[in-house]
């Protein structure tokens, strides 16, 4: 009941902040140039599903289309985003991963090359909580694969937050640690094709 709660006070949290209007808000231009900024980083994260379960793991970004989601134990779990597919595993599993394309998912909006999130009908909810600037951001083409909420720190523009509601409805919240950034990170991290490989080998 605890997990439950905390991810209904995040997406509480989205719903009135994407409503408000308030002056203090960081703009959509200055949001959308910290992340083509942002080429490489990793940190820790916090994963709060709708089933009221909660993971932990280590996320790496390299921009643009890649990223990597690595669960702690008990989670066997890996999410691979790069090559314009996204690849879910339980490395436990004897099933092949599922795949996905990534341009049908939330993510793409932040893995894009060049994020613009002053395009028309982009974004669709624009506000601050008192504390952090709430973006929510749909795939103007796609509107029907679902939409992200990204939560964002001010002084220094950082990302720290983002809830994915799917096109079923299903929503995920991701809490971040503070982000290491200009880091090198092998392209191997982000191998899809290694990792279709490597569930048709098992």
């Amino acid at each position: 009941m605890l997990k439950k709660n905390i991810l209904g006070a995040c997406l509480a949290l989205f719903a009135t902040a994407t409503g408000v209007m308030a002056e203090d808000k960081l703009s959509l231009s200055a949001i959308s140039d910290y992340l083509n900024d942002l080429s490489t980083a990793r940190t820790p994260f916090t994963q709060y599903n709708d089933d009221g379960s909660r993971s932990t793991g280590t996320l790496y970004i390299k921009r643009p289309g890649r990223m990597r989601f690595e669960y702690e134990p008990p989670n066997s779990g890996l999410v691979l985003a790069g090559g314009g597919t996204v690849i879910i595993q339980d490395t436990k599993s004897n099933q092949p991963p599922e795949t996905y394309p990534l341009k049908r998912t939330p993510l793409s909006l932040i893995l894009a090359r060049k994020v613009d999130l002053g395009r028309a009908n982009m974004v669709v909810g624009h506000g601050h909580d008192g504390t952090f600037t709430i973006v929510r951001a749909q795939d103007p083409e796609n509107p029907d694969s679902g939409f992200i909420d990204l939560k964002f720190s001010d002084d220094p523009v950082a990302l720290r937050q983002w809830v994915i509601t799917n096109d079923q409805g299903i929503r995920t919240a991701v809490v971040l640690d503070e982000l290491t950034t200009g880091l090198s990170l092998s392209d191997n991290l982000f191998s899809t094709e290694a990792q279709r490989t490597s569930g048709r080998d098992r």
